[in-house]
């Protein structure tokens, strides 16, 4: 797979905070820095579907207190696979905007009076990759899947957003890439490998879902070499052609089709288990019965040899 090349769009008028942005997107990211809603509009048309987007939420007049821009909704209505990311200080009586913010689309906040080190910023940009696929595998998943499970796939998720790999899924687990297999296995789930192939093609579906995304440029933002190779690669996992899984509907057909195989991963799991308490009861069978045979030859053994009877007491 080809490295995902994060573009980096940011519309904030804090001359600090741009600086630190800066900073951060030199060393991950293809920062650009905008002036007004119009030129982010355009910016976005122009952009893939893995940009990143980070905005000052609020319009603010001389006079008068901020309110929350109404371009930024309209901007979230028209690009919906768009990752916006709010910068501002949360001060007491805005917790009402937060909520605003995240009904309008909102993916995550960036919160300048805390959150005021490059460490902190490039956390919460790494979070809000991967939030829109695990948004959505959270509403997917069962109920009764198991907490480890749950956060291998959240995990898996947050990596494949960022163009990671197998390493890099360990490592964001803090695990040698051994455990994680065994993690893997010992959750009922697919290796790790097949788990980021499947991350991989749920992401491409939940940007196809967007009609006004391209094959190619969904490719490009997924890591793929080219659309052929998401057509292949969707085909392999779903058994639908591209163009018709658009049509059903790319996300949920994917995810169903995931859901499934993590079934029959966990189903296998099941069977395997009780085959192995199977054959551990047998073999304690085995183990007794052997024991009492030797018992029993050694009982038999004894029962030839004359049997002395006890001395009796002489009489007084």
């Amino acid at each position: 797979m080809q490295p995902i090349l994060r573009p980096l769009i940011v519309m904030h008028p804090d001359s600090v905070f741009k600086e630190r942005m800066r900073r951060i997107g030199s060393q991950r990211f293809q920062t650009q820095f905008v002036s007004d809603w119009d030129v982010l509009r355009t910016t976005l048309q122009e952009s893939p579907p893995a940009a990143l987007v980070v905005v000052d939420p609020y319009r603010r007049t001389y006079g008068s207190e901020a309110e929350l821009a109404p371009e930024l909704r309209s901007l979230l209505w028209e690009f919906p696979t768009a990752t916006v990311i709010a910068a501002l200080e949360v001060q007491r009586g805005r917790m009402r905007d937060l909520r605003t913010l995240g009904e309008w689309g909102v993916k995550e906040i960036i919160a300048l009076d805390e959150e005021d080190t490059q460490e902190a910023i490039t956390r919460r940009l790494r979070a809000a990759q991967g939030r829109p696929l695990q948004s959505l595998l959270e509403r997917s998943l069962p109920a009764n899947l198991s907490g480890r499970a749950r956060a291998l796939l959240m995990a898996a998720a947050e990596v494949v957003a960022e163009g990671g790999h197998g390493r890099d899924l360990a490592a964001a687990l803090r695990l040698s890439e051994r455990t994680l297999l065994r993690w893997a296995e010992q959750a009922d789930l697919p290796p790790p490998r097949r788990i980021l192939a499947w991350m991989r093609v749920l992401l491409a579906c939940e940007l196809l879902d967007d009609q006004a995304q391209t094959v190619l440029s969904v490719a490009y933002t997924c890591g793929y070499a080219s659309d052929s190779s998401l057509r292949r690669a969707v085909q392999e996992f779903t058994g639908v052609l591209l163009t018709e899984l658009r049509k059903r509907g790319a996300f949920a057909t994917a995810s169903e089709m995931f859901l499934k195989e993590l079934e029959e991963t966990r189903e296998h799991g099941r069977a395997r288990r009780k085959a192995a308490r199977a054959e551990a009861r047998a073999a304690l069978q085995a183990e007794r019965a052997a024991a009492v045979a030797r018992g029993d030859r050694g009982t038999r053994g004894r029962r030839g040899a004359p049997r002395k009877s006890a001395a009796r007491p002489a009489a007084s």
